[in-house]
């Protein structure tokens, strides 16, 4: 039997990158897979790609950010299948700016998606979990939120609120049989890093103990093994997936 066997998921942000990755691994492990993004055009690809391959997904373009776009979105699926099983808060973006230099704007726009987009996301998915009494929620944090990084003051900042609420959650709702953990990444290899110049490549996995950079199915598995019945007693946990970085 498959890991995800029969299991509704949603990955947000699952057209590209990592959650393209997380998006097909779940759908091999016989979830069937709801991608919320905002890029039409490769959500539409990813799901074509999983069906191809005898998977089952479907996107709904949602921006996270806002509220009622989420909970029509949500309501959507439950109308559809009845309940969801497990959560992935992918969606993220970044807006890098030195604090000298970082705009308002820069700081609102990364908070709405990176923070309150996943508040909307897990506020809305997380009542229908407690109803059924089981679900599976996952957040993506960052490395940066151990251990801060220069001209991020807005990605750190969610990033590391995400560790503080995923620890909120995990008290409120393990008890409910819904688990809240969340996976924090490294440097990853997404197509988006691989367009970065090679001597800033080079310089990125030499600070890497194993001495590489991530590959986004190794987050996916992370994911994977959180949103699996095998990860039952996990819950307000933070995995670091990053080559050993941190230590």
């Amino acid at each position: 039997m498959k890991r995800l066997e029969n299991k509704i998921a949603i990955i947000t942000g699952g057209a590209d990158g990592i959650g393209k990755a997380a998006s097909i691994r779940f759908s091999n492990e016989g979830a069937t897979v709801i991608i919320w993004d905002m890029n039409e055009e490769k959500g539409k690809a990813t799901v074509a790609e999983i069906k191809e391959n005898g998977g089952d997904a479907e996107f709904i373009r949602v921006n996270t950010a806002k509220f009622n776009e989420v909970e029509a979105a949500t309501n959507g699926v439950i109308g559809k299948y009845g309940r969801i099983d497990i959560l992935i808060n992918n969606a993220g973006i970044t807006r890098d700016s030195t604090l000298k230099k970082m705009t308002p704007q820069q700081w609102q726009e990364v908070i709405d998606v990176n923070l309150t987009g996943v508040f909307n996301c897990t506020k809305c998915v997380s009542s229908y979990m407690v109803d059924k009494g089981y679900g599976r929620i996952v957040n993506t944090s960052s490395v940066v939120a151990l251990y801060g990084n220069f001209g991020q003051t807005n990605y750190v900042a969610t990033k590391a609120g995400l560790i503080g609420m995923t620890k909120t959650w995990g008290k409120e709702l393990g008890r409910k049989g819904v688990t809240v953990n969340a996976v924090a990444p490294g440097f990853i290899a997404t197509e988006m890093v691989k367009k970065m110049p090679e001597d800033v490549l080079k310089a990125m996995e030499q600070k890497v103990p194993v001495g590489r950079l991530g590959l986004p199915d190794e987050i996916g598995s992370a994911y994977l093994f959180l949103a699996s019945d095998e990860a039952a007693y996990i819950n307000g946990a933070v995995l670091s997936v990053d080559g050993g970085i941190t230590i």
